[in-house]
C-alpha cells in the first residue's frame, strides 16, 4: 500500500480534485502596446547599430514577439520587414488579408502577393535596390535561399539581433511566467494526488489537460510527459509507457501557455516507498539543481552553471560529462515564448548572465535500465541574483512540502 498518502501522493480521485481546482481571479495584464513599441524600438536601435537596412521577421514567436501578430509559419510566406527607421511592411498572401488584419497587432503596410506570384518578389518591388537586410533564424531555409538568390538583397542573419533582445524579460514578462509557472504547479500538485496502481499515463496526462483548463487555460497543457518505473530513465518518454505500480518511480513534465508565455516544471518523486538507491540519486539531484542556482552569478557565463553542475555530480560518484549514471543533456534552456529558447544552460555558452533572463534548471540523473530524477525549476536573473519562479521539490517522497 502507498505509503506516502500523508504527503499528498495518492488517495484521491480525478474527479474530487478537478472539482477543487479554482481559475484565479487576480491575472497579470497582457503585454502593453507600448511594451511591443518599445520591443521595435531596441530592434531598430540594432539595425542601426549593426549598419543594417531592415529585419524581415518571419511568422511564428518572433512576428508575435515584435508585433503582437499571432500567425503560424505555413508554405506560404507570412512575415514583417522592420526598416532601421521604424517603417514595418507586412508580407501577406492576398487571400488571407482580412484574417491577418484582425489578427495583427501592430499597424504596417501590407505587401500582398497572390497564389501564382513570387513573395520575395513582391518584397523586392516594394522596397530600394541592394537593401541590407538580416534574416530572423526560423526563416525556413528555401526562404533563404531565394532571399540570397535574389539580387536586390544584402543577406545577413539577424540570429543574435533577436537573441539579444528576446532574452532579456521585461517585469511585464516575468510576471505572465510567474503566473504560467504558479498554475502548472497546482496542477502538479493536484496530478499527484490522482495516482492509485494500475492507473495509466494517458489517464494522469488527461487530468493533467483538463486541470490547466479548470485553471482558465482553455488550450490545456501545451505539453506533457508522464513516466512510472524504469521509464523515467528515458528524458523525453518511451512509445509505450508502463502504468503505475507500488514503489514506482514518478516522473511528471508538464507546462502551459498563459498570454503567450509558457510554464514547464518537473517533478520527480517515489509512489511507495523509495529504495536506499533512489533516495541518494534524488538527493544528488536536487544538490545539482542547487549548485546550479548558486552558480548562476550576473556576469558569469551561462556555460558556467553546466560546468559546475558536473563538479557537484562527480563530487558524488556521478559522470563524469554526459557519462552515465549522470546528467546526458545540457543543465538547462531559456523559456518565454518559445518552450526552449535562448539563453541554453550548456557547455561553452559565453553569453554572460544578465538581469532579465529566465531560464530552466533541470540537471536530470539518468541510471540506465532502471529510473531516472529529474527536477526542473526556472529562475530569473535580476540585478540582485537569480530567484526562483517556483519553490523546489522538499523530498523523494514529499514533493510538495506537505
Amino acid at each position: 500500500m502507498n505509503s506516502n498518502r500523508k504527503y499528498g501522493i495518492g488517495g484521491g480521485t480525478a474527479e474530487v480534485e478537478l472539482s477543487k481546482l479554482t481559475e484565479p481571479t487576480v491575472k497579470p495584464s497582457p503585454i502593453s502596446k507600448e511594451e511591443y513599441q518599445n520591443r521595435i524600438d531596441k530592434a531598430c536601435a540594432a539595425l542601426k547599430n549593426n549598419g543594417l537596412d531592415a529585419l524581415y521577421i518571419n511568422a511564428g514567436t518572433n512576428l508575435y514577439y515584435f508585433t503582437n501578430t499571432k500567425w503560424n509559419p505555413s508554405e506560404r510566406l507570412v512575415g514583417a520587414v522592420l526598416f532601421a527607421d521604424g517603417s514595418l511592411k507586412y508580407v501577406v498572401p492576398e487571400f488571407e488579408i482580412g484574417t491577418f488584419n484582425d489578427y495583427k497587432g501592430i499597424d504596417g503596410e501590407i505587401i500582398a502577393w497572390a497564389e501564382h506570384e513570387c513573395p520575395i518578389q513582391k518584397i523586392a518591388d516594394n522596397i530600394e535596390q541592394g537593401i541590407s537586410l538580416a534574416l530572423d533564424d526560423v526563416t525556413p531555409f528555401t526562404l533563404v535561399s531565394r532571399f540570397q538568390n535574389h539580387k536586390v538583397f544584402q543577406i545577413s542573419s539577424a540570429e543574435t539581433l533577436i537573441r539579444d533582445i528576446r532574452m532579456l524579460k521585461s517585469d511585464a514578462e516575468i510576471a505572465q511566467l510567474q503566473y504560467a509557472m504558479d498554475l502548472t504547479m497546482q496542477v502538479h500538485k493536484a496530478t499527484a494526488k490522482i495516482l492509485r496502481p494500475g492507473i495509466t499515463t494517458a489517464e494522469v496526462e488527461d487530468f493533467i489537460n483538463k486541470a490547466h483548463k479548470k485553471l482558465g487555460i482553455a488550450s490545456g497543457s501545451y505539453f506533457c510527459i508522464v513516466l512510472f518505473g524504469k521509464d523515467s530513465s528515458f528524458p523525453h518518454g518511451v512509445k509505450s509507457p508502463k502504468p503505475l505500480e507500488e514503489n514506482d518511480i514518478v516522473l511528471v513534465d508538464t507546462g502551459a501557455r498563459f498570454n503567450g508565455y509558457l510554464s514547464d516544471i518537473t517533478r520527480t518523486y517515489v509512489f511507495g516507498e523509495a529504495t536506499a538507491k533512489q533516495k541518494k540519486i534524488w538527493t544528488n539531484e536536487k544538490d545539482a539543481q542547487l549548485a546550479a542556482f548558486r552558480a548562476a552569478e550576473l556576469g558569469k557565463p551561462c556555460g558556467h552553471i553546466d560546468d559546475e553542475v558536473r563538479v557537484q555530480l562527480v563530487k558524488d560518484g556521478l559522470g563524469p560529462d554526459y557519462d552515465l549514471p549522470g546528467l546526458p543533456h545540457r543543465t538547462g534552456h531559456g523559456i518565454g515564448l518559445d518552450i526552449h529558447e535562448h539563453p541554453f544552460i550548456l557547455r561553452g555558452n559565453d553569453n554572460e548572465l544578465q538581469a532579465g533572463m529566465t531560464f530552466s534548471i533541470e540537471p536530470m540523473i539518468v541510471v540506465p535500465n532502471e529510473f531516472g530524477i529529474r527536477l526542473e525549476d526556472h529562475i530569473y536573473m535580476t540585478n540582485a541574483g537569480p530567484k526562483w519562479f517556483t519553490e523546489p521539490a522538499h523530498s523523494i517522497d514529499n514533493p510538495f512540502g506537505v
